[in-house]
């Protein structure tokens, strides 16, 4: 099982330490390095300068937002990153939720599956560059519909490093694990557990299994995000995960829909949702931490004495994940490669 980084969201500025973790995961032999955006820091640009004191790390977007850049936009930061570094870029993409499309980007979020196939299938036209980018699509034409009537086919002035540039979709409802399967080269999961290692594989089968599909499945990549703490109380470690946690059940995401909240509600927790839900929403956000069972931080995550995270790590080696990607000090990247290897 390969190991990322993931240097997560930024907070009010950059991450503290996140340079001396990034150069540290370069050296012990990480296999990727991974930036996010939301409605604050972009992907793109924190990745590019980070990135560019490493030498062997591959680098991706985890999850570059498809509604804050049209789909020839995201592929050419695609193919300028992918230059800039060698061949090392990974485009994450995914739809985000609706408070954050239509409430930060100002874009439609109805039909997000077809969104994205379109959305993809134009950035591989780019990508290939076997001619001028053409597409009439329910949501995006190339060129523009009416207008000034004037707009041409063009094609991409720089050549990519790679037509086959790799394509991950962050996903979390079993349609859209499925449309990863089909047409992308990896898949992003948030909130996995070994728990539904069954659901997904039956997500990413039939997917795998559509005419046409891109990849084989030992060809697909799975790179999940996984928080590890290791410490010699449980419940310690379990209180560094909970507020990400009740931040993602309770306040990523309207009442009604919360794609987060599903995940760990398919988990069995649906009552602990409820309440987390009902608490982060009345604005106390210290009762929805605490609604945060420690039996679900287990499910999804890998916290206590480091025997007790070597001894459970089998249990996801056996899952479709191929990367963990986790985030910490270089010290406690150290330890965790430690543990993994």
């Amino acid at each position: 099982m390969k190991l990322g980084y993931t240097t997560g969201y930024w907070s009010s500025g950059p991450p503290a330490g996140v340079v001396e973790a990034i150069a540290e995961a370069d050296r012990l032999g990480f296999d990727s390095v991974w930036a996010a955006e939301a409605y604050g820091s972009d992907c793109l640009t924190p990745l590019a300068w980070w990135g560019a004191s490493t030498s062997r790390v591959r680098l991706g977007t985890n999850i570059m937002q498809m509604s804050a850049r049209t789909p020839t936009a995201a592929a050419m930061a695609a193919l300028t990153l992918d230059h800039l570094s060698g061949g090392r870029f990974i485009l994450g993409l995914g739809a985000s939720g609706p408070q954050v499309v239509e409430g930060w980007y100002g874009q439609p979020y109805p039909r997000p599956l077809a969104r994205t196939r379109e959305y993809i299938d134009i950035v591989r036209a780019v990508l290939a560059r076997s001619g001028p980018v053409q597409y009439d699509g329910d949501f995006h034409q190339l060129p523009h519909r009416g207008g000034t009537g004037l707009g041409k086919p063009l094609k991409s002035t720089v050549h990519p490093l790679r037509t086959d540039l790799p394509i991950y979709l962050a996903a979390e409802g079993p349609k859209n694990v499925a449309l990863a399967a089909e047409i992308a080269d990896g898949w992003l999961p948030l909130f996995f557990s070994p728990k539904a290692d069954g659901f997904y594989r039956a997500a990413l089968a039939e997917g795998f299994a559509r005419p046409g599909a891109r990849r084989t499945p030992d060809e697909f990549e799975v790179a999940a995000t996984v928080p590890i703490v290791v410490d010699d109380d449980v419940e310690r470690a379990a209180d560094r995960i909970r507020p990400f946690v009740a931040l993602y059940v309770g306040g990523m995401g309207a009442r009604s829909t919360n794609f987060h909240r599903d995940v760990i509600a398919r988990l069995g927790y649906e009552r602990e949702c409820d309440l987390i839900t009902e608490a982060y929403l009345a604005g106390d956000k210290q009762a929805a931490v605490a609604a945060v069972p420690t039996a679900l931080v287990q499910d999804i995550a890998l916290i206590g004495p480091a025997a007790k995270i070597k001894d459970e790590m089998q249990r996801w080696r056996e899952t479709v994940i191929t990367s963990l990607l986790v985030s910490g000090s270089p010290r406690q990247l150290r330890q965790i490669a430690e543990l993994v290897h």
